[in-house]
């Protein structure tokens, strides 16, 4: 079908208009309708871009605002409706077209991230930009950015203060996105190294005996923080790294009767270390140091009884001057998108019935003492 045959578009929004419910024939508030609302790409590269192929965005768009009326024709994308709805399906457009604009990839997830923003009326016009554009570091082929309006948040904050704390369920970038800044800080000769510490904590199963050095031993507490540096470092380039001490990857009881300085500390699964291993932690830093602590408090795998300094640290050092408490929730989960709805699933099963006490806070019961056998002899019958 040739353009000059298609049926005027105004005709058409105007049968979807009447098709809108009149409230007002039944005595409700009345509709609000939308004028309608003309963007033109320049070209069918930039509509695709801003929209996703086959109109991507658009399809998502019409989902969450059934009372929008989003109309492609050509290189034109006509939004009418319902004011309230089709201001916001516009104004997510609108964004994704920016973004687009500067390089980003417009996808599904970042299109709901969009919504949410609009939804939530924060932060201000134009500014989905500043959020999602940033770029932290750039390489092996793709760029580092937060994809969250609260992981940029987190990342500001990171700039900003001394001590950060990133608190949050697992696959909100909280230690992915420390470490991006902790190589653009090395890079950058902000730092001169960097250092990366977890406790060496079991999570639920036991390990057993490794065999082999110290080093063979620890490894498997500490690979996943050798798994996101592999993801921003050239994987060659990070044994002579090592070697020189320009990268520290170490358990937390290496850090005792430290004085770090000039590094960027990035302490891992906070959650599973003590009040006291934490305060040892936060009193290594020294001059020209930044720290960041990150972890879960729903995942503590500590033995039973046992406090969590992440827990503790929150009360006692909440209201210090240039220290940062971060919160990131479900709606922050960059992983696959069941992670964000087991997120929220096993949220909802928590606070069914008020919070349930982790492992950690369930005091064990005392082990019943076995009864010693009675060793008494039993009345023997006399002889007669």
């Amino acid at each position: 079908m040739t353009h000059d045959a298609d049926p005027p578009i105004a005709d058409e929004l105007g049968e979807a208009l009447n098709a809108l419910p009149a409230e007002s024939r039944t005595g409700a508030r009345p509709t609000r309708v939308a004028e309608p609302a003309l963007i033109t790409f320049a070209s069918t590269d930039e509509m695709v871009a801003s929209l996703g192929a086959n109109d991507e965005v658009v399809r998502i768009l019409q989902k969450v605002y059934p009372k929008a009326l989003l109309h492609v024709r050509g290189n034109e994308l006509t939004v009418a409706g319902e004011a309230e709805h089709a201001g916001k399906a516009l104004r997510v457009v609108h964004e994704a077209r920016g973004l687009a604009a500067k390089g980003t990839r417009v996808n599904p997830q970042l299109v709901e991230q969009l919504v949410r923003m609009v939804n939530d009326q924060r932060p201000a016009a134009g500014a989905a930009a500043d959020v999602f554009g940033l770029n932290i570091l750039s390489g092996r082929g793709k760029s580092i950015r937060p994809k969250t309006v609260n992981q940029k948040s987190y990342v500001d904050a990171i700039d900003d203060h001394t001590i950060i704390f990133g608190i949050g369920p697992a696959g909100t970038g909280k230690t992915f996105l420390a470490m991006a800044k902790a190589v653009q800080a090395l890079q950058a000769k902000e730092v001169s190294r960097i250092i990366l510490t977890r406790p060496a904590v079991e999570a639920g199963e036991k390990l057993g005996f490794l065999p082999g050095t110290l080093t063979d031993k620890i490894d498997p507490y500490l690979r996943p923080l050798y798994d996101a540096l592999h993801d921003m470092i050239d994987p060659e380039t990070i044994p002579r790294l090592i070697a020189a001490g320009t990268i520290e990857v170490a358990p937390l009881a290496y850090m005792r009767g430290r004085t770090l300085n000039d590094a960027f500390i990035i302490l891992d699964e906070a959650q599973n270390t003590t009040p006291e291993q934490m305060k040892m932690f936060l009193t290594r830093l020294g001059f020209g140091s930044k720290m960041v602590v990150t972890g879960d408090v729903t995942q503590v795998d500590l033995p039973g009884g046992t406090k969590s300094g992440l827990r503790v640290v929150t009360e006692i050092l909440a209201g210090v001057d240039d220290i940062d408490f971060c919160q990131l929730g479900a709606e922050d989960v960059v992983r696959h998108r069941l992670v964000s709805d087991i997120v929220t699933a096993y949220e909802t099963w928590s606070n069914r019935d008020g919070l349930r006490p982790e492992r950690s806070d369930r005091q064990h019961r005392p082990a019943r003492t076995a009864k010693a056998p009675d060793r008494r002899r039993a009345p023997q019958k006399s002889e007669e």
